[in-house]
């Protein structure tokens, strides 16, 4: 039987290079977003290359749906926790105007991450697999325009390294891929790129090659972070 690799919050750029890496090893993929609408196509393209994968519509701050959801799945060996906290349409606030609601809010993307772990860890635990989460630049480096979306990625980043910490001993990985720059056939950077006018030239980052360090990491277990900066 071959072993599963959920991606949850998966979408164009760099939730479904991660689905084609541990697809290419082997690994039956589901695939989770809060929409089905490009279900149909993701599915496709991994059925294409020879992966075998599955999609649910779910929206993880839902906590009903989301166990729901994971109990449709059944069992799994690795999760990719990559859903977006940021939206073009809704620009955070600055730090120095950001209000304790504002931080209470952001803290939302964390809340499924914990109720995530909690629910498959039994299992992965005993299949000695793996959790990986993706967190935004502003984690480790001071980006005051990102307000409280930087609390919320710093403490994704601290749960991220502290679960691998408490969880070596049990044959348990948990990592977290820091990254800071758009990361091509995203749907940001998509946004981005169609208006040149209004956000100039931009930097990018390469969502395979992020999904394939993703991978090695998993495997080498030999650290717990990585970084991809463009600043």
């Amino acid at each position: 039987m071959s072993p599963t690799a959920v991606v949850l919050g998966v979408g164009p750029g760099l939730g479904l290079s991660v689905a084609h890496r541990f697809g290419r090893e082997g690994y039956d993929v589901v695939l989770v977003s809060r929409s089905a609408q490009r279900h149909e196509g993701y599915l496709a393209g991994l059925a294409a290359q020879g992966v075998k994968a599955r999609a649910f519509a779910a929206d993880v701050r839902d906590p009903g749906q989301l166990r729901s959801t994971l109990d449709s799945i059944g069992p799994v060996d690795v999760v990719y926790y990559g859903p977006g906290a940021t939206d073009l349409g809704e620009a955070p606030e600055d730090i120095a105007v950001t209000t304790s609601e504002d931080a209470r809010r952001a803290m939302g993307w964390l809340y499924p991450a914990i109720d995530v772990v909690q629910h498959v860890l039994p299992g992965v635990t005993e299949r000695g697999g793996g959790l990986l989460f993706a967190g935004g630049l502003s984690a480790v480096r001071p980006m005051p325009m990102l307000g409280a979306l930087a609390l919320s990625g710093a403490a994704l980043r601290n749960y991220a390294l502290t679960l691998n910490a408490a969880l070596a001993g049990k044959g348990v990985y948990a990592g977290t891929l820091t990254i800071g720059g758009l990361v091509e056939r995203g749907d940001i950077h998509r946004a981005v790129t169609a208006a040149p006018e209004k956000f100039g030239e931009v930097r990018t980052l390469d969502p395979d090659a992020i999904a394939d360090v993703a991978w090695q990491m998993f495997v080498q277990r030999d650290r717990a972070e990585e970084v991809f900066s463009v600043f």
